[in-house]
């Protein structure tokens, strides 16, 4: 695979992508080296393993981590009713000896998430989500995987891998990752994506969306961002989830009345929603509420707004787009 081909596997997954990420993931994947992704909390990190095992028609083995999470969830687990069972069945037909070493086979192993990702007969993307939530003990675990990319049950031995996974490994960076993971990995770094970026992105995941109303929440969405008060910042999946309820209300300006119907769908905390009880960050030329007639004033209420002109932002995302 080279630079292209895979630049063609993402447009068609519609991911927006830039050069020096696919530059990153391509090296990784001929190297066969695991891929470490920081960045904040919903900047797509997770989705990049959902969107490279799509392209690379593999499956998604996925092992999400969490403070306590060890080697019986997330490599292998004897299946002790099993074993029970066949003690209680075979005692008086076998010999201790050679049952007590048959209770220690494959019959009787239970694969978790890594396991499984390298026994596997074909390649895939291995998934290890938010590794900075898991014990440093688990992390130093994992260092043996990473490496050598084969692991070791006391009862069976050293199992090696039989393909080469594709393994990433994302972190939201709540504690710091030691150095000697570190080293084991490619390095990759995602920020927030820039407006025009935000804007592309909008488009290729609701190609239908109105572009108007995509700039207006783009501009929003960076507004809240860079806005201190607000604790929990928007994910991209959130500024996707509140165009798609502007647009199911039928909503295609974002006027300050729309903000406040729908700001549930991108601010999910109570000290957020207070915070913005002043109103989200109007964009520039988003419509005035119409006036409210009171039925006794008689002046006439002047013409709306028209809207305005978003052309040069929405050339900007498509040339922005289009270089890929």
């Amino acid at each position: 695979m080279d630079v292209q081909e895979l630049k063609n596997k993402l447009d068609a997954a519609h991911y927006v992508y830039d050069d020096s990420l696919v530059t990153t993931l391509l090296v990784a994947l001929q190297l066969g080296r695991p891929l470490l992704i920081e960045g904040a909390a919903g900047v797509g990190k997770t989705e990049i393993a959902k969107v490279m095992a799509q392209a690379l028609d593999r499956e998604l083995v996925r092992l999400q981590c969490y403070e306590g999470l060890d080697e019986s969830k997330a490599l292998y687990e004897w299946n002790y009713q099993k074993q029970l069972l066949s003690i209680q069945v075979q005692m008086n037909r076998q010999n201790p000896e050679e049952l007590t070493r048959s209770l220690f086979s494959d019959e009787y192993l239970l694969e978790r998430p890594l396991l499984k990702s390298i026994r596997s007969e074909e390649p895939v993307v291995l998934l290890i989500d938010e590794i900075d939530k898991a014990d440093e003990e688990f992390e130093a675990f994992l260092l043996e995987l990473l490496s050598e990319m084969q692991v070791s049950i006391p009862e069976i031995g050293t199992i090696r891998s039989k393909t080469i996974p594709f393994v990433v490994l994302t972190s939201n960076r709540a504690r710091p990752l030691s150095e000697a993971l570190r080293r084991r990995c490619a390095y990759l770094y995602i920020q927030y994506p820039s407006l025009e970026k935000e804007i592309a992105i909008i488009r290729a995941k609701q190609p239908n969306v109105n572009e108007h109303l995509a700039v207006q929440v783009a501009q929003a969405i960076q507004d809240l961002r860079a806005n201190d008060a607000i604790l929990k910042k928007p994910s991209i999946a959130e500024t996707l989830d509140w165009v798609s309820a502007l647009e199911a209300l039928g909503i295609s300006d974002l006027t300050p009345e729309a903000v406040r119907q729908t700001r549930g769908f991108v601010l999910k905390n109570s000290e957020d929603l207070e915070a913005a009880e002043d109103g989200i960050p109007r964009p520039e030329g988003a419509q005035e509420s119409a006036h409210q007639h009171c039925g006794h004033c008689h002046h006439d209420h002047a013409a709306p707004a028209e809207q305005p002109d978003d052309t040069d932002k929405i050339q900007q995302a498509q040339q922005r787009a289009e270089g890929r």
